[in-house]
C-alpha cells in the first residue's frame, strides 16, 4: 500500500519540492523544541519534590569529550548555582518560563510546517482535476459511449475529493508523525536504551492489528466509489430523461431504482466508516496497554533500587512515550485514510490511463488548405472486434461538391462522416485529403478545416455571442452579427431582453429546436470551413423551422465541399451524388432522378416517404 501512495505521490508532487522540503526542516525544529521543552521538567520536579540531593560540579568540555552524562551534569550544575543565587521559587519561576517559551516557539514551529503544507495539498488535487479534464478532452467518442457520463462525472468529483480529503492531507501527517516519531525513539534511546528495546518488542503488535483493518478498508472504499458512481449515473438520465419519464408515468419506477442504489451506498459506506471510526479508539487503547506495560517494567526496575535510571527522569521517559502515542494514532489514522484515497485514485487513474487509439503523428504533414478532394479508399470499420459496421467503402467528395448520404438508421452514415475529423480511426483502408493520409495530419490542422452541425444542435449554457464565437479566436460582434443573419437566427436574437449577450440555458434549453439548430449553423459560418458534414440538421424541425434552417444550410453550403447526412430526401434533391448506405456498405450511387429511374433501393426509401 505504501508503495502504491509513494507512486502516486510522486507524478504529482514535482512542482512542489520545495514545500517539502520547508515541512521536513520546521517539522523536525518543532519536534526538537518539543523534546527539550520536556526536558526542563526534570529540574522542576527534582527543585519541587527535592528528589535529587546530588552536589554537581560544573565540569570543563571540548568538542572532544561532549558526552550526554557531561551535559546533564553541566546543566544541574547551572540549575543548582540558580539555586543557590536565586532560591528555589525564583528558579522555578525562571524554569516555567523556559518552558513556555519553548512551548511557544515548537508550536510556532507546528503552525508553520501546516501552513507550508497547504499550497502542496491544493495544488496536487488541483493537478489531479486539470489532469483528468485534460484527458477526457483527449479521448476518443467511442470511449464515451461505453462508459456512463455520470460515472466518469463522480470519478472527476466525488473520487478527486476522496483523494484530496485522504492522500493530499496524508502527506502533511507522513511527514510530520515520522519525524515526531523518529525525533521521540532517538530521545527514549540517549534516557535509556534497555527501555526503549523493550517498547520495540511490544509495539509491533498494534501496528499488525491496523495493517489488518487497513487493507479492507480498501476494499469497502473501491465499493462506495462504485456505489456512488451508480448514484451519479443515474441522477444524470433521470435529469436527461424527465420528459420521458412524467410522460410514461415512470416517476415511481426510477425513485425505486434510485432507491436500491442509494441503499446499497447507505450499506456500503456504513461499514467504511464504522470501520474508519475504530481507528482512533483502537489505537487509544493499543497505546494505553503499550503505556501501562512500560509503567510496569520501568516502575519494577525503580522500586527495586535499579541505577538504570532514576524517579525523575523515569517520568520524563514516559513524557516523551506519551508524546509518541499522538503521532502513532495520527499515523494509524493516515493508515486508514490512505487506503481510501488509493481506491479512488484507482477509478480516476482508468480514465488517466486509458488506452487512446487516435495518436498526434510524429512528424505531421502540412495542411493549410483543403485544395483536391476527399477520398474514401477501401475502408472498413468495427466497434468491437468480428462485427463491422462499414465494409470495403470507397468514397470521393471533390472539392465544391454536395454529395448525400442516405439509409436506414444503423447503416453507418454517422459513422463515415465521423472518420473523416478522425472521431474514430478507421480499422482497414485509408481516407485521404489532398492525397494525404489524415493520420499523418497534425489533429487540430484536420478538424479546422471541417465545419459541423448535428441534427442535435450542441449548445453550452452560455451567451448567444459566446455560442456563435465557440472555437473562433477573436471574432468581431460585425462578423458574429453577419453569421447570424445568413443562418436567419438575428431576428430572434435580437428579441430578446439582452440580445447576443442574453443566456440561452442548459443546452439551449430556452430556445426552440430550429432556433438551437440556427445558432449551431452560424457557429458554422463563422468557423468558415472549406469542408461541412451535416448530420441530419432538419431531421427533428418542424415545417416552418425546417424551411428556416434550409435556407440557412442552402447559404452555408455555397462554395463549400458538403457531405450531407439526411432522412428526409427532399432535402439533398439537388445533391451532385447520393450514396445509399445498406448494412454498412454502399449499394447505389447516383442524382436523385437517376436512382429513382433505377427502382432500387433508394426508389423504396423515396416512396415510403412520399406515403
Amino acid at each position: 500500500m505504501l508503495k502504491q501512495f509513494l507512486s502516486v505521490m510522486s507524478r504529482y508532487l514535482g512542482p512542489y519540492r520545495k514545500y517539502l522540503a520547508w515541512s521536513v526542516v520546521l517539522n523536525f525544529v518543532s519536534q526538537w523544541l518539543n523534546v527539550f521543552s520536556f526536558v526542563l521538567l526534570i529540574p522542576i520536579l527534582n527543585i519541587l519534590f527535592k528528589i535529587d540531593t546530588t552536589v554537581y560540579e560544573y565540569k570543563e568540555w571540548t568538542w572532544s569529550t561532549l558526552s550526554k552524562d557531561l551535559v546533564v551534569n553541566n546543566a544541574y550544575a547551572w540549575v543548582q548555582e540558580l539555586i543557590n543565587t536565586h532560591g528555589a521559587f525564583l528558579t522555578l519561576v525562571i524554569m516555567g518560563v523556559a518552558l513556555i517559551v519553548m512551548t511557544g516557539l515548537k508550536t510556532t514551529g507546528y503552525f508553520a510546517s501546516s501552513a507550508i503544507m497547504v499550497p502542496l495539498r491544493t495544488g496536487v488535487v488541483r493537478d489531479i482535476r486539470t489532469a483528468v479534464y485534460n484527458k477526457v478532452m483527449k479521448l476518443p467518442l467511442s470511449f464515451f459511449s461505453e462508459e456512463r457520463k455520470g460515472d466518469i462525472i463522480a470519478r472527476m468529483s466525488a473520487d478527486v475529493q476522496a483523494v484530496e480529503m485522504s492522500i493530499a492531507n496524508s502527506v502533511d501527517m507522513l511527514i510530520r508523525q515520522p519525524i515526531a516519531i523518529l525525533v521521540c525513539f532517538v530521545t527514549l534511546f540517549a534516557v535509556s536504551w534497555q527501555l526503549t528495546l523493550f517498547v520495540l518488542v511490544v509495539a509491533p503488535v498494534a501496528g499488525w492489528f491496523m495493517g489488518i483493518v487497513g487493507r479492507k478498508l480498501k476494499r469497502q472504499s473501491e465499493s462506495v466509489q462504485r456505489q456512488w458512481g451508480s448514484i451519479m449515473a443515474q441522477l444524470d438520465e433521470t435529469l436527461g430523461g424527465l420528459r420521458i419519464i412524467k410522460a410514461f408515468i415512470a416517476e415511481k419506477k426510477m425513485e425505486k431504482r434510485f432507491l436500491q442504489i442509494n441503499n446499497s451506498y447507505r450499506k456500503d459506506m456504513n461499514a467504511m466508516v464504522i470501520r474508519q471510526g475504530a481507528a482512533h479508539p483502537m489505537s487509544e487503547f493499543l497505546g494505553t496497554i503499550i503505556l501501562t506495560v512500560v509503567l510496569w517494567f520501568g516502575g519494577a526496575l525503580i522500586l527495586n533500587d535499579s541505577n538504570l535510571i532514576d524517579a525523575s527522569t523515569f517520568i520524563f521517559y514516559m513524557v516523551i512515550l506519551y508524546s509518541v502515542i499522538n503521532p502513532l494514532k495520527e499515523f494509524s489514522r493516515a493508515a486508514y485514510q490512505i487506503p481510501q484515497g488509493l481506491a479512488s485514485m484507482d477509478r480516476i487513474d482508468f480514465i488517466l490511463k486509458a488506452h487512446n487509439p487516435i495518436k498526434e503523428p510524429e512528424n505531421p504533414q502540412p495542411m493549410t488548405a483543403f485544395e483536391k478532394e476527399i477520398e474514401l479508399r477501401d475502408v472498413s470499420f468495427s466497434y468491437t472486434e468480428g462485427k463491422d459496421v462499414l465494409k470495403h467503402i470507397n468514397l470521393t467528395v471533390p472539392k465544391g461538391k454536395t454529395i448525400a448520404l442516405v439509409g436506414q438508421s444503423g447503416s453507418g452514415k454517422s459513422t463515415l462522416v465521423d472518420l473523416i475529423p478522425r472521431f474514430h480511426d478507421v480499422k482497414k483502408g485509408e481516407v485521404l485529403i489532398d492525397g494525404k493520409n489524415i493520420k499523418c495530419l497534425r489533429i487540430s490542422d484536420l478538424r479546422s478545416i471541417i465545419g459541423n452541425v448535428n441534427q442535435e444542435a450542441i449548445l453550452f449554457n452560455d451567451t448567444f455571442y459566446n455560442n456563435i464565437t465557440f472555437g473562433v479566436e477573436n471574432a468581431s460582434m460585425e462578423q458574429v452579427i453577419e453569421a447570424a443573419k445568413i443562418a436567419n437566427a438575428h431576428d430572434f436574437i435580437m428579441e430578446t431582453e439582452k440580445g447576443y449577450d442574453t443566456m440561452i440555458g442548459d443546452r439551449g434549453g430556452r430556445l426552440s429546436g430550429g432556433q438551437r439548430q440556427r445558432i449551431s449553423i452560424a457557429r458554422a459560418i463563422l468557423k468558415n470551413p472549406p469542408i461541412l458534414i451535416l448530420d441530419e440538421a432538419t431531421s427533428a424541425l418542424d415545417t416552418e423551422s425546417e424551411r428556416l434552417v434550409q435556407e440557412a444550410l442552402e447559404r452555408l453550403m455555397k462554395s463549400r465541399t458538403t457531405i450531407a447526412i439526411a432522412h428526409r430526401l427532399s432535402t439533398i434533391r439537388n445533391a451532385d451524388v447520393i450514396h445509399v448506405l445498406y448494412e454498412g456498405e454502399i449499394v447505389e450511387s447516383g442524382q436523385h432522378d437517376e436512382l429513382i429511374a433505377k427502382g432500387g433501393y433508394y426508389k423504396r426509401l423515396y416512396d415510403m416517404q412520399q406515403l
